[in-house]
Protein backbone atom coordinates (compact mmCIF):
# COMPACT_ATOMS: atom_id res chain seq x y z
CA UNK A 1 0.00 0.00 0.00
CA UNK A 2 1.16 3.22 -1.23
CA UNK A 3 2.79 5.46 1.70
CA UNK A 4 0.33 8.13 1.19
CA UNK A 5 -2.61 5.96 2.57
CA UNK A 6 -3.90 6.70 6.16
CA UNK A 7 -3.01 3.88 8.66
CA UNK A 8 -6.00 1.52 8.60
CA UNK A 9 -5.74 -0.98 11.31
CA UNK A 10 -3.65 0.15 14.65
CA UNK A 11 -1.79 -1.98 16.28
CA UNK A 12 -3.09 -2.84 19.16
CA UNK A 13 -6.35 -4.04 17.01
CA UNK A 14 -6.26 -7.97 17.65
CA UNK A 15 -7.92 -10.42 15.02
CA UNK A 16 -8.01 -7.50 12.15
CA UNK A 17 -6.97 -9.10 8.81
CA UNK A 18 -3.79 -7.84 7.33
CA UNK A 19 -4.93 -5.03 5.78
CA UNK A 20 -1.43 -4.52 3.56
CA UNK A 21 -2.76 -7.90 2.04
CA UNK A 22 -6.00 -6.66 0.91
CA UNK A 23 -6.07 -5.81 -2.95
CA UNK A 24 -7.16 -2.10 -3.82
CA UNK A 25 -9.39 -2.83 -6.94
CA UNK A 26 -9.59 1.17 -6.47
CA UNK A 27 -6.33 3.39 -5.33
CA UNK A 28 -7.23 7.13 -4.91
CA UNK A 29 -3.10 8.45 -4.58
CA UNK A 30 -3.14 12.06 -3.30
CA UNK A 31 -5.94 13.02 -5.18
CA UNK A 32 -7.99 16.90 -5.47
CA UNK A 33 -10.69 18.36 -7.18
CA UNK A 34 -11.29 21.93 -7.36
CA UNK A 35 -13.60 24.76 -10.06
CA UNK A 36 -11.99 27.86 -10.88
CA UNK A 37 -9.35 27.92 -8.23
CA UNK A 38 -11.87 26.31 -5.30
CA UNK A 39 -10.97 23.42 -4.07
CA UNK A 40 -13.88 21.01 -3.56
CA UNK A 41 -11.65 18.59 -1.43
CA UNK A 42 -8.40 18.91 -0.64
CA UNK A 43 -5.87 15.53 -1.85
CA UNK A 44 -6.82 12.37 -0.28
CA UNK A 45 -5.87 8.76 -0.70
CA UNK A 46 -7.73 6.24 -0.20
CA UNK A 47 -8.00 2.50 -0.89
CA UNK A 48 -11.07 1.04 -2.10
CA UNK A 49 -10.76 -3.04 -1.01
CA UNK A 50 -11.78 -5.92 -3.54
CA UNK A 51 -14.98 -7.59 -2.44
CA UNK A 52 -15.57 -5.57 0.41
CA UNK A 53 -18.18 -2.41 0.96
CA UNK A 54 -16.28 0.47 1.79
CA UNK A 55 -18.71 3.46 2.69
CA UNK A 56 -17.83 7.14 2.76
CA UNK A 57 -20.08 9.44 5.30
CA UNK A 58 -20.05 12.71 6.05
CA UNK A 59 -22.20 15.98 5.76
CA UNK A 60 -23.62 17.50 2.86
CA UNK A 61 -20.99 19.54 0.90
CA UNK A 62 -17.50 17.71 1.88
CA UNK A 63 -16.78 16.14 -1.86
CA UNK A 64 -18.55 12.68 -1.18
CA UNK A 65 -20.62 12.30 -4.33
CA UNK A 66 -17.90 14.52 -6.20
CA UNK A 67 -15.37 11.62 -5.37
CA UNK A 68 -17.99 9.10 -6.86
CA UNK A 69 -18.30 11.16 -10.20
CA UNK A 70 -14.45 11.36 -10.56
CA UNK A 71 -14.06 7.68 -10.30
CA UNK A 72 -15.93 7.37 -13.20
CA UNK A 73 -15.24 10.62 -15.05
CA UNK A 74 -18.11 12.48 -14.70
CA UNK A 75 -17.48 15.60 -13.73
CA UNK A 76 -17.89 18.13 -16.09
CA UNK A 77 -14.91 19.69 -18.23
CA UNK A 78 -14.97 22.59 -15.68
CA UNK A 79 -13.37 20.55 -13.12
CA UNK A 80 -9.96 20.33 -12.58
CA UNK A 81 -7.67 16.68 -10.96
CA UNK A 82 -5.01 16.60 -9.34
CA UNK A 83 -3.40 13.37 -8.17
CA UNK A 84 -3.86 9.63 -8.99
CA UNK A 85 -6.94 7.18 -9.66
CA UNK A 86 -5.76 3.89 -10.61
CA UNK A 87 -8.36 0.69 -11.22
CA UNK A 88 -6.84 -2.46 -11.51
CA UNK A 89 -2.99 -0.17 -11.23
CA UNK A 90 -3.99 1.53 -14.12
CA UNK A 91 -4.37 5.70 -13.31
CA UNK A 92 -7.94 6.43 -15.40
CA UNK A 93 -6.89 9.76 -16.08
CA UNK A 94 -4.75 8.97 -18.79
CA UNK A 95 -5.50 10.24 -22.39
CA UNK A 96 -5.72 6.79 -23.69
CA UNK A 97 -7.99 5.31 -21.53
CA UNK A 98 -11.31 4.39 -22.73
CA UNK A 99 -13.95 6.47 -21.24
CA UNK A 100 -16.81 3.38 -22.67
CA UNK A 101 -15.09 1.05 -21.20
CA UNK A 102 -14.47 2.58 -17.90
CA UNK A 103 -18.07 2.66 -17.63
CA UNK A 104 -18.22 -0.45 -17.74
CA UNK A 105 -16.30 -1.88 -15.42
CA UNK A 106 -17.26 0.98 -13.08
CA UNK A 107 -21.18 0.62 -12.45
CA UNK A 108 -23.04 3.46 -11.27
CA UNK A 109 -26.23 3.77 -9.00
CA UNK A 110 -27.60 6.89 -8.07
CA UNK A 111 -29.68 8.99 -5.32
CA UNK A 112 -32.83 8.51 -7.17
CA UNK A 113 -33.52 5.42 -9.58
CA UNK A 114 -32.91 6.20 -12.80
CA UNK A 115 -34.47 3.53 -15.08
CA UNK A 116 -34.31 4.32 -18.26
CA UNK A 117 -38.28 5.58 -19.75
CA UNK A 118 -38.95 2.52 -21.83
CA UNK A 119 -39.41 -0.81 -21.33
CA UNK A 120 -37.82 -3.61 -18.44
CA UNK A 121 -36.47 -5.83 -21.42
CA UNK A 122 -35.00 -2.72 -23.51
CA UNK A 123 -33.46 -1.28 -20.01
CA UNK A 124 -30.70 -4.17 -20.59
CA UNK A 125 -30.75 -4.70 -24.55
CA UNK A 126 -29.97 -1.35 -24.83
CA UNK A 127 -26.71 -1.01 -23.02
CA UNK A 128 -25.46 -4.40 -23.73
CA UNK A 129 -26.19 -4.03 -27.04
CA UNK A 130 -24.04 -0.48 -27.16
CA UNK A 131 -21.59 -2.55 -24.98
CA UNK A 132 -20.83 -5.46 -27.67
CA UNK A 133 -23.24 -7.62 -26.69
CA UNK A 134 -25.77 -8.72 -30.07
CA UNK A 135 -26.55 -11.95 -29.91
CA UNK A 136 -30.51 -12.20 -28.37
CA UNK A 137 -29.89 -15.25 -26.72
CA UNK A 138 -27.03 -13.71 -24.33
CA UNK A 139 -29.26 -10.27 -23.75
CA UNK A 140 -31.79 -12.54 -22.62
CA UNK A 141 -29.67 -14.60 -20.23
CA UNK A 142 -27.38 -11.97 -18.89
CA UNK A 143 -31.02 -9.91 -18.01
CA UNK A 144 -32.49 -12.88 -16.56
CA UNK A 145 -29.53 -13.38 -14.44
CA UNK A 146 -28.95 -10.24 -13.67
CA UNK A 147 -32.96 -10.03 -12.55
CA UNK A 148 -32.75 -12.92 -10.58
CA UNK A 149 -29.20 -11.86 -8.33
CA UNK A 150 -31.55 -8.81 -7.19
CA UNK A 151 -34.10 -10.85 -6.51
CA UNK A 152 -36.36 -9.02 -9.18
CA UNK A 153 -37.35 -11.67 -11.64
CA UNK A 154 -39.98 -13.80 -10.17
CA UNK A 155 -41.66 -9.97 -9.61
CA UNK A 156 -41.11 -8.86 -13.21
CA UNK A 157 -40.28 -11.46 -15.31
CA UNK A 158 -43.34 -11.83 -16.87
CA UNK A 159 -44.22 -8.58 -17.77
CA UNK A 160 -41.29 -7.63 -19.17
CA UNK A 161 -42.45 -5.09 -21.56
CA UNK A 162 -43.79 -3.01 -19.11
CA UNK A 163 -42.74 0.58 -18.71
CA UNK A 164 -39.45 0.14 -15.99
CA UNK A 165 -40.40 3.74 -14.57
CA UNK A 166 -43.80 2.33 -13.32
CA UNK A 167 -41.91 -0.13 -10.87
CA UNK A 168 -42.19 0.84 -7.28
CA UNK A 169 -38.96 3.18 -6.26
CA UNK A 170 -37.10 -0.27 -4.35
CA UNK A 171 -37.70 -2.09 -7.73
CA UNK A 172 -36.81 0.84 -9.66
CA UNK A 173 -33.46 0.69 -7.75
CA UNK A 174 -32.90 -2.66 -8.01
CA UNK A 175 -33.84 -2.34 -11.53
CA UNK A 176 -30.94 -0.41 -11.84
CA UNK A 177 -28.43 -2.46 -9.67
CA UNK A 178 -29.58 -5.00 -11.76
CA UNK A 179 -28.85 -2.98 -15.40
CA UNK A 180 -25.22 -2.31 -13.81
CA UNK A 181 -24.29 -6.16 -13.26
CA UNK A 182 -25.24 -6.91 -16.68
CA UNK A 183 -22.26 -5.87 -17.80
CA UNK A 184 -20.18 -7.82 -15.64
CA UNK A 185 -18.39 -4.55 -14.06
CA UNK A 186 -15.61 -5.01 -11.74
CA UNK A 187 -16.98 -2.47 -9.01
CA UNK A 188 -20.20 -0.75 -8.08
CA UNK A 189 -20.56 2.93 -6.85
CA UNK A 190 -23.51 4.03 -4.87
CA UNK A 191 -24.23 6.98 -4.16
CA UNK A 192 -27.39 7.24 -1.67
CA UNK A 193 -29.17 4.35 -3.34
CA UNK A 194 -31.61 4.04 0.01
CA UNK A 195 -32.33 7.96 0.51
CA UNK A 196 -35.60 7.64 -1.51
CA UNK A 197 -36.69 4.83 -0.68
CA UNK A 198 -39.04 3.66 1.98
CA UNK A 199 -37.50 1.85 5.11
CA UNK A 200 -38.48 -1.56 3.63
CA UNK A 201 -37.39 -0.89 0.13
CA UNK A 202 -34.20 -0.12 2.00
CA UNK A 203 -33.62 -3.25 3.83
CA UNK A 204 -34.01 -4.82 0.58
CA UNK A 205 -31.74 -2.83 -0.68
CA UNK A 206 -28.92 -3.46 2.07
CA UNK A 207 -29.64 -6.74 2.47
CA UNK A 208 -28.56 -6.79 -1.28
CA UNK A 209 -25.61 -5.12 -1.37
CA UNK A 210 -24.14 -7.61 1.45
CA UNK A 211 -24.76 -10.66 -1.07
CA UNK A 212 -23.31 -8.64 -4.01
CA UNK A 213 -19.95 -8.27 -1.96
CA UNK A 214 -18.98 -11.78 -2.95
CA UNK A 215 -18.67 -11.36 -6.39
CA UNK A 216 -18.36 -7.16 -6.49
CA UNK A 217 -16.10 -4.81 -4.81
CA UNK A 218 -18.96 -1.95 -3.81
CA UNK A 219 -18.17 2.28 -2.77
CA UNK A 220 -21.18 3.05 -1.21
CA UNK A 221 -21.77 7.16 0.27
CA UNK A 222 -24.44 7.48 2.81
CA UNK A 223 -25.76 10.19 5.27
CA UNK A 224 -27.32 7.33 7.08
CA UNK A 225 -24.86 6.30 9.64
CA UNK A 226 -27.23 3.38 10.81
CA UNK A 227 -26.95 2.01 7.31
CA UNK A 228 -22.71 2.13 7.50
CA UNK A 229 -22.67 0.56 11.17
CA UNK A 230 -24.70 -2.37 9.65
CA UNK A 231 -23.09 -2.99 6.33
CA UNK A 232 -20.31 -1.74 5.98
CA UNK A 233 -16.83 -2.95 6.11
CA UNK A 234 -14.37 0.09 5.81
CA UNK A 235 -15.72 3.66 6.60
CA UNK A 236 -14.11 7.15 5.21
CA UNK A 237 -15.29 9.93 6.70
CA UNK A 238 -15.00 13.17 5.15
CA UNK A 239 -15.29 16.49 6.65
CA UNK A 240 -14.91 20.27 5.25
CA UNK A 241 -12.23 22.98 6.54
CA UNK A 242 -12.96 26.34 4.88
CA UNK A 243 -15.72 25.18 2.66
CA UNK A 244 -13.08 22.44 1.29
CA UNK A 245 -13.72 19.02 1.83
CA UNK A 246 -11.24 16.84 3.66
CA UNK A 247 -10.54 13.02 4.42
CA UNK A 248 -10.35 12.76 7.93
CA UNK A 249 -10.10 9.20 9.06
CA UNK A 250 -10.24 5.99 7.06
CA UNK A 251 -10.46 2.62 9.06
CA UNK A 252 -12.55 -0.70 9.69
CA UNK A 253 -16.29 0.26 10.36
CA UNK A 254 -15.94 -0.76 13.63
CA UNK A 255 -13.04 1.41 14.73
CA UNK A 256 -14.81 4.66 13.29
CA UNK A 257 -17.96 3.79 15.13
CA UNK A 258 -16.04 2.70 18.53
CA UNK A 259 -12.71 4.08 18.54
CA UNK A 260 -12.16 6.61 16.17
CA UNK A 261 -8.47 8.34 16.38
CA UNK A 262 -9.71 12.29 15.57
CA UNK A 263 -11.86 14.06 17.65
CA UNK A 264 -14.23 15.49 14.85
CA UNK A 265 -14.66 11.66 13.90
CA UNK A 266 -16.04 10.88 16.83
CA UNK A 267 -18.20 13.98 17.45
CA UNK A 268 -19.97 13.27 13.97
CA UNK A 269 -20.42 9.76 14.58
CA UNK A 270 -22.08 10.08 18.11
CA UNK A 271 -24.38 12.79 16.50
CA UNK A 272 -23.09 15.30 18.11
CA UNK A 273 -22.61 17.48 15.15
CA UNK A 274 -23.66 18.31 11.71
Amino acid sequence: MSGNHLKIVPENYVGAPNVEQLPAIIDIRNFSLSIHNQKIFEPLSLPIYRNHINTIIGPSGCGKSSLLHCITQLQSSEFNTQGSLLIDNVDIYQESVDLVNLRKNIGMIFQKPMPFPMSIRKNFSLPLKEHGVKNKYDIEQKMETSLRSVGLWKEVGSRLESQADRLSGGQQQRLCIARALALEPKALLMDEPCSALDPLASKTIEELILGLKEKYTILLVTHNLAQARRIADFVGFMWYHQNTGKLIEHNWANIIFDSPSNPITAAYVQGLTE
